[in-house]
C-alpha cells in the first residue's frame, strides 16, 4: 500500500554503502521507518537529507509483514535553522525527539502528538525560557501518550489534595498529608505546582506557553517530572543530562 503524509525525523542510521533507514514521527500515521535507497550515494534522490527534527514530505510503500517500510519520496519542508545554530535549543530538541521516539509505539496515529511537535519546535526557535518550554512539552507529552502522573487527587484515598502533599515515584501521582506511607520515594510538590500541571494539561499551547512558573514550581517540576519519567519508562533520556 502506498501512503502519502508528512513526518517529523526522530533519528537516522546507515545502512550498508549508500542507503539509510530514518525514523519519522507522522502526522497520519504515528511513528514509522523506513529506508531511503541510495540516498548517501546520490544526495539529489530526494529532497531531503533527512536531518534530525525536520519536517518532511513522504511517500512510502508500507510492508504489511515488516515494520521497516520503503521511502520512495522524502521532500523538505521545515528545517529549523534557528534551532540548530543555538546550542541549548538543539539539545531540546533532540530531547523531544528522544522522548517520543520513547514513549510512543510504532504505527499508532496520534495527531495530538505530531500538532504537540510543531507547536514545541515552532516555539523553541525564538522562545527565551527554554526550560519552562520543555516543562510543558513534559507534561503534555505525558498526558497524550497514557503515561500520565495522577495529580487529580491522592492515589491512595482518592480525596481531592487541598493542601500539602508529596509526590509518590512507585505509586505514579500524589499522597495527601493525611495518608500514612512508608515508602522512600517520594518528594514534597506545592499545591502551586500542582495547579500549574493541571493548568498545562487543560489548557492548549499558546495558553501553557504563557503561564509563569515560580521558582519553586520549576525546581519541583525539574525533578518530578525527570524522575517520574526514569522510573516509569524505566530507561533514561540520555540529552536530558545536557538540559539545566
Amino acid at each position: 500500500m502506498i501512503r502519502s503524509t508528512e513526518g517529523i525525523v526522530l533519528k537516522t542510521f546507515d545502512l550498508r554503502e549508500t542507503s539509510r533507514i530514518a525514523s519519522f514521527f507522522t502526522k497520519d500515521c504515528g511513528k514509522i521507518k523506513g529506508v531511503l535507497k541510495g540516498i548517501r550515494a546520490d544526495s539529489r534522490k530526494f529532497g531531503s537529507s533527512v536531518d534530525r527534527f525536520s519536517v518532511n514530505g513522504l511517500v512510502y510503500y508500507e510492508y504489511r509483514r515488516s515494520d521497516l517500510h520503503l521511502i520512495s519520496q522524502c521532500d523538505l519542508k521545515q528545517f529549523y535553522f534557528s534551532i540548530r545554530k543555538d546550542y541549548k535549543r538543539n539539545v531540546a530538541a533532540n530531547y523531544m525527539l528522544e522522548l517520543v521516539d520513547t514513549v510512543m509505539p510504532l504505527e499508532h496515529a496520534n495527531k495530538k502528538v505530531y500538532r504537540l511537535m510543531l507547536d514545541y519546535l515552532g516555539s523553541l526557535e525564538t522562545v527565551e525560557d527554554i526550560d519552562k518550554l520543555v516543562h510543558i512539552f513534559q507534561i503534555k507529552i505525558l498526558l497524550l501518550s497514557g503515561f500520565r502522573p495522577h495529580i487529580d487527587a491522592c492515589v491512595k484515598c482518592h480525596k481531592k489534595v487541598e493542601n500539602k502533599a508529596r509526590f509518590s515515584l512507585r505509586a505514579g501521582g500524589l499522597i495527601c498529608s493525611q495518608c500514612p506511607t512508608s515508602e522512600t520515594h517520594f518528594t514534597a510538590i506545592s499545591r502551586g505546582t500542582i495547579a500549574s500541571m493541571l493548568h498545562i494539561e487543560q489548557s492548549d499551547w499558546a495558553k501553557s506557553s504563557r503561564l509563569g512558573l515560580t521558582n519553586t514550581a520549576r525546581k519541583e517540576l525539574k525533578y518530578i517530572l525527570n524522575n517520574f519519567l526514569v522510573y516509569h519508562l524505566e530507561k533514561k533520556i540520555r540529552s536530558a543530562r545536557y538540559l539545566s
